[in-house]
């Protein structure tokens, strides 16, 4: 049988090349740009496990659960880990940053997550990245949610390690990512005896053989539908413009905020403050008594395509997450969502 996925030419180094600039000129950044194949864990605990080590003292901000697991990974690495935990509903400051650099002036790695999809917040990475710069430590970013919500410029803000992912604000595949790498990342790594290599999650193998070899030779077949889909991804960004795509993601979260607020039914939003609120996405907290899970099932019963989910593990019966991201990131899927939402609460 024939298909318009199927059969295609070999993507060739240079295709490769192209799509990796692109996404450089979407992050604004000088700095070297790896697309990865896989989903964002794989760079996120790459660039974790190539920089880190024994040697290491990090301090590792948590706002969410992804924050929890770089700690993990840190820690598995040797390093010594300070975690900075703040409650879910809020964001760290640049403050509390500087505060901890004070009290332990040994830490040389930040890791910190800019939006957390999961809780709805995000942090303050412009105002982070001067402390983080001034005490000369290495700063590593997860941008995996925040890209193409909010702006992300690595360059600008001091961060060594920005991972991103296509499948939230983007709008693209899941099954690609990329990190941009600065030259002090890079040689951190390469001084790191414990830096993954002849492995998947080694950057710097890609670095040697693809990026100092002028890239003209892939590491191995990439993932070629998946590589198509970012490429179109990011064309997509490009023609509707970047400064657009992120005010359709605010006017989606504005709304949301507004909106449930409006219906005067009790529910509200998870993060108190809307300066910490992520544009990728609003969390709610749904009237006291009603279970979250079974509110968005039977929204979710009514119309399956609603961008509708409850918030994961023990936040499954206190909040509801809308995902106005990427297509969804319209003041359309917003009405409809707290129409469902209200709906789904009075039949309950």
């Amino acid at each position: 049988m024939t298909h318009p996925l199927l059969d295609l030419a070999p993507l060739s180094a240079a295709h490769f090349a192209s799509i990796e600039d692109r996404v450089a000129r979407l992050l604004s950044t000088e700095q070297d740009v790896l697309i990865t194949q896989g989903e964002a864990l794989l760079p996120l605990e790459g660039a974790i496990r190539g920089a880190a080590g024994p040697g290491t003292t990090a301090l590792n901000v948590i706002t969410g659960p992804y924050g929890q697991t770089f700690g993990d990974w840190l820690r598995d690495c040797g390093a010594t880990v300070y975690d900075l935990a703040v409650p879910f509903h809020t964001a760290v400051t640049a403050a509390q940053i500087q505060e901890a650099f004070a009290e332990h002036p040994e830490i040389d790695f930040v890791s910190l997550v800019h939006a957390e999809a999961a809780t709805g917040n995000t942090n303050p990475v412009a105002e982070i990245g001067e402390v983080v710069r001034a005490h000369g430590a290495l700063f590593y970013l997860d941008a995996v949610a925040s890209i193409g919500a909010e702006p992300v410029l690595p360059d600008a803000w001091g961060v060594d390690l920005c991972v991103i992912g296509a499948q939230k604000a983007m709008g693209g595949p899941a099954g690609v990512s990329a990190v941009s790498v600065s030259s002090r990342a890079w040689a951190r790594m390469a001084a790191n005896p414990q830096a993954p290599r002849r492995s998947y999650l080694s950057l710097l193998d890609w670095k040697e053989r693809w990026i100092d070899g002028g890239r003209r030779a892939l590491l191995h077949a990439p993932a070629q539908l998946e590589m198509l889909a970012l490429e179109a991804c990011v064309v997509r960004i490009e023609e509707e413009g970047l400064d657009t795509v992120m005010s359709r993601h605010a006017a989606a979260a504005a709304a949301t905020r507004e909106g449930v607020r409006a219906l005067g039914t009790g529910f509200e939003p998870y993060v108190y403050e809307a300066s910490a609120a992520a544009p990728v996405a609003t969390t709610l907290r749904t009237p006291e008594g009603v279970d979250a899970s079974g509110l968005v099932a039977r929204a979710l019963a009514a119309d399956p395509s609603l961008p509708l989910a409850a918030g994961g593990g023990t936040l499954a019966k206190e909040m509801i997450r809308v995902n106005h991201y990427g297509p969804a990131a319209t003041l359309d899927a917003v009405q409809s969502s707290i129409s469902a939402l209200r709906t789904a609460l009075t039949e309950a």
